[in-house]
């Protein structure tokens, strides 16, 4: 009886599949068969001349081609290449590519950021690929995080993931430190209008002062979407020549006798006080900046994570593969701006010489204040770590810390430059939601 009911079963599969089939056969023959390119007969030599249309050679030496661009915004931002990007823009843009190769291999400057970045945008300018097309591997990438401010957010969770307030809250008035490199920022801003950028654009320039590139991505495409590659390229590049723009403007403003100074050990930090503190700054962004609470809530949200101490699976995740895997995307997306007619044009130009002076002017306005500091407080404070209040974490801190142990070896500043380094992460994050709130 149980093999007559398996029978029939088995009959009864058999006959519904049947009808699918057939039925799918019907509607098949009713649609018309898909269009073949006609295909002709070709001789040897028009094989190889049809070969030659198709190399990436002929693309770079015949500049009259008609080649058009790749935007991943699709066809309404795409233009036929001038002779110009479509042979020497493109040769270009791949020297300085291993220019960054050999930075990020030879020198070991922020390889994580550099090598994505760099390689991205070689993919970029490979001639007839169209990678950073909406339909292209960068182009999906694109428009898969950067373009909706996505993967800004996820590198913000994982570094709060990564960030200790402990030398923060153990030395509260070092976020003074914080707040004055921010100067950068608005800083660059006056200097942007004044060059004739429009208020809004400048705004978006402006945040490369803090070398906060999740910020700067965050900020640009809300504020200023077409300059969004150049500002991103720009932020990141200086997150990873920290260590090349940084040191020669601390030596410039100390003397030998400040960066040899020792700065005493820090007090113990309870666990609950790292427990409260990314919720009291996440309530106070929510009541008075509400604009910042995006990048501040995934911030705090990392690092309560991580402080809760029972979620450990959790914090690793946001600290070790989940920021790995969105660095990948992030730096591929943003080395897709990368190719030639994008970057290769003056606004790009300007951009990066602005986005240096702001840096330069927020590391330098920094290492003031902690002179200035210095003077009035009871314990000594090395000028130094007034470099790392920009918000490149933690590149500042470790470039504090290498040139105070060249100055005198053995003092260790690597703890008392996190204070300020992680004050301007939440000071970047502030300087955007001032900017945003102005155009509301």
């Amino acid at each position: 009886m149980i093999r007559l009911k398996h029978i029939l079963i088995s009959m009864f599969v058999l006959f519904v599949a049947f009808t699918n089939t057939v039925q799918a056969e019907e509607h098949n023959s009713t649609e018309p068969t898909q269009a073949h390119k006609d295909y002709h007969p070709k001789t040897l030599s028009e094989l190889g001349v049809s070969f030659w249309e198709t190399t990436g050679i002929k693309a770079i030496v015949d500049t009259n081609d008609g080649e058009m661009s790749a935007d991943p915004a699709g066809e309404s931002k795409e233009h036929e290449l001038s002779p110009f990007e479509s042979s020497f823009g493109r040769i270009i843009m791949i020297l300085i590519v291993f220019v960054l190769f050999y930075l990020a291999i030879a020198k070991g400057f922020e390889p994580l950021l550099l090598i994505p970045i760099a390689f991205g945008g070689l993919l970029a300018n490979i001639p007839l690929a169209h990678m950073a097309g909406p339909e292209g591997m960068l182009g999906v990438i694109y428009n898969m995080g950067i373009a909706n401010e996505f993967f800004p957010l996820l590198i913000f969770m994982g570094v709060g993931a990564m960030t200790d307030f402990g030398p923060l809250l153990a030395n509260p008035k070092t976020a003074l430190l914080g707040g004055a490199a921010q100067f950068g920022i608005f800083g660059s801003l006056v200097g942007a209008v004044a060059l004739g950028f429009h208020i809004q654009d400048a705004s978006a320039i402006s945040i490369i002062g803090g070398a906060d590139g999740p910020t700067s991505i965050f900020i640009a495409n809300r504020l200023a979407p077409d300059m969004l590659g150049a500002i991103a390229v720009a932020a990141y590049s200086y997150m990873a020549l920290v260590p090349v723009i940084q040191p020669p403007i601390m030596r410039a403003l100390t003397t030998k006798e400040e960066r040899q100074i020792k700065m005493g050990v820090q007090r113990r930090v309870h666990r609950l006080e790292k427990l409260i503190f990314p919720i009291v700054v996440l309530m106070l962004s929510i009541m008075i900046l509400p604009e910042s609470t995006p990048l501040i809530g995934a911030f705090a949200f990392g690092n309560f994570a991580k402080e809760s101490g029972v979620v450990d699976r959790l914090s690793d995740t946001m600290q070790n593969s989940l920021i790995n895997t969105v660095t990948i995307f992030l730096g591929l997306g943003v080395g897709s701006k990368l190719a030639a007619d994008k970057f290769l044009v003056l606004e790009s130009l300007g951009i990066m010489i602005i986005g240096l002076l702001a840096f330069s002017a927020g590391t330098a306005m920094g290492v003031l204040m902690a002179k200035l500091m210095n003077k009035f407080s009871k314990e000594p404070i090395n000028p130094l770590i007034g470099a790392a209040g920009v918000s490149a974490v933690p590149m500042s801190a470790r470039v504090v810390s290498k040139v105070g142990s060249e100055e005198k070896p053995g003092n260790v500043l690597l703890m008392h430059a996190m204070g300020p380094n992680v004050a301007g992460v939440i000071g970047s994050a502030v300087a955007a939601g001032v900017l945003l709130s102005i155009f509301k």
